[in-house]
């Protein structure tokens, strides 16, 4: 997960959208692709709508599509507000001084003299996290410096730089070795040959490392990636400086026909996306973007091949599902469980719940892809696709029904298989953890409490905002009534004190003739 946690500082993680009772904000997908989006330094932002369940929506706004906190990216502009050509300038001179330092062109000339200096020479600044050359050595005198950095090293650059661990803005884990080595042979294995890496940085490095190493793999690799620091160490064809969730290329044209042509290369046999975005990202802007991808990679294909898909490996937790199959309906979750390096939770060797929850979802057929025994896994010879050991056959549904590597019990009430930790609730009508709250906030459509959808999707979207209309209404004629009332007390209250006080003038008149 090698990118930038992608959402406007308000948005909730894409699990915990939806949530009645409460309020959350969602992606507006683009519907008219001539209106352009204005831009932050992340590239085109993305349009988002506030929604709640009393409220079907409120005054849609433009926000960053790079940072969950404001604090990282202050972008935001109403979806109708117009602003000032002074306004528009500032705006651009602000993202002109955000982009990196060097262009990808500087940065290639300086990558070709580093490796051409002594090993003596080479140095490395981890406080500015770059490569030094001896013009760079007295700005960078009193900053922590490596020495004596090997090509090994230069190869290895996620080792190098330290891991963006701000979870607001950039959730950057790095695969374990072990998950890493088991995606390089199975995809060495599965007979690709070019694997487009969206985010995945430590991937990128061991496909070009095993390719170096194994004269007879001829493997190659893009990596596309919003961590601009990896441009010091790439050649023009092999990294590109990139948001996955606007596909925004930062270093323009030149960046984006790198990426079409190493898609389009032999016709586009032997490709395939691995991509691995930030957890806490939006799930329908990353399928707009693999979406493009996937587009672009169709325009090298003949018609003849029209019903192929681009081979893909969206890594992801396995909550996310639903989310993910609603956009791409021919993918199916594997079992494997993939593990980070510097992340606290997702480990391998740990049991239970505390399990790492992330997984492979492909459009690759699960029956050709072979998990490793040695590492937990089993073949199944009813679902014809290898699961981990405690993913025990249900008869009644037959499959293999547990997410999490734990098994599952079968709920006869709920006529599916559930958590071993849940019970089934006979207020609710349906299973959930014993302690939960049967008022609570539930997951699902803000319109029909379904759990499969969103509130966008909901098929009863216009009768509900025939209802909302008529409510609002009904609130408007209230709170009109309301404020004739008040006025009306009002001005009673003024013609009583009114009246009160010429009753004392002439009083006082009286008195003083």
């Amino acid at each position: 997960m090698a990118a930038p946690t992608e959402s406007f500082g308000a948005v909730e993680a894409e699990g915990s959208v939806g949530r009645r009772g409460s309020s959350a904000v969602e992606v507006v997908l683009p519907s008219d692709p001539t209106v352009s989006a204005p831009l932050c330094p992340h590239g085109p932002t993305l349009l988002f709508v506030k929604v709640s369940q009393e409220k079907e929506e409120r005054r849609r706004f433009y926000a960053c599509s790079a940072c969950r906190d404001r604090k990282d990216c202050n972008f935001f502009q109403w979806e109708d507000e117009k602003l000032s050509g002074a306004r528009l300038a500032a705006r651009e001179a602000h993202n002109q001084r955000c982009q990196p330092p060097l262009s990808r062109r500087q940065c290639v000339e300086r990558y070709l003299k580093f490796i051409e200096l002594p090993l003596t020479q080479r140095k490395f600044c981890q406080r500015c996290q770059q490569l030094l050359l001896p013009d760079d050595w007295g700005e960078h005198c009193e900053h922590p410096v490596m020495c004596d950095i090997s090509i090994t090293q230069l190869r290895r650059p996620s080792q190098l730089l330290y891991p963006l661990e701000n979870k607001k803005t950039n959730a950057q884990y790095l695969f374990a070795d072990r998950s890493c080595q088991f995606l390089v042979d199975l995809l060495s294995t599965l007979g690709f040959r070019r694997v487009l890496c969206v985010g995945t940085p430590r991937l990128h490095e061991l496909i070009r490392l095993t390719a170096s190493d194994d004269k007879k793999s001829n493997t190659k690799s893009l990596l596309l990636d919003i961590d601009f620091r990896y441009s010091q160490f790439y050649m023009e064809d092999s990294f590109c400086h990139y948001n996955m969730f606007n596909h925004h290329f930062f270093d323009g044209k030149a960046a984006l026909e790198v990426c079409r042509a190493f898609l389009q290369e032999d016709k586009g046999e032997g490709v395939i996306m691995v991509t691995d975005p930030p957890f806490g990202g939006l799930v329908e802007p990353l399928a707009v973007t693999f979406r493009k991808l996937i587009a672009m990679w169709k325009e090298g294909q003949s018609q003849d091949d029209s019903q192929k898909e681009l081979p893909i490996f969206w890594i992801f937790p396995y909550f996310f599902e639903s989310r993910i199959c609603q956009f791409f309906p021919s993918f199916c979750m594997l079992d494997y469980q993939v593990d980070y390096d510097n992340h606290a939770l997702y480990k391998h060797g740990k049991t239970g719940r505390k399990q790492s929850p992330v997984r492979i979802f492909t459009n690759i057929p699960s029956n050709k892809i072979i998990l490793p025994p040695e590492e937990g896994y089993r073949f199944c010879p009813l679902c014809q696709r290898y699961v981990s050991l405690e993913n025990q056959h249900c008869d009644q549904c037959n499959s293999c029904t547990s997410k999490d590597g734990r098994k599952w019990n079968h709920c006869f009430l709920c006529k599916k298989c559930v958590k071993p930790s849940w019970i089934h609730c006979h207020i609710c009508n349906h299973c959930a953890v014993p302690d939960h709250s049967c008022k609570g906030p539930k997951d699902g459509c803000f319109i029909c409490g379904e759990l499969d959808h969103k509130r966008s999707t909901c098929p009863n979207i216009s009768t509900s905002k025939k209802a909302n209309k008529a409510v609002r209404k009904q609130k408007q004629r209230k709170s009109n009534k309301m404020k004739m009332e008040t006025t009306k007390r009002q001005s009673m209250n003024h013609t009583s004190v009114t009246r009160k006080k010429k009753k004392r003038e002439r009083a006082h008149q009286y008195l003083c003739s």
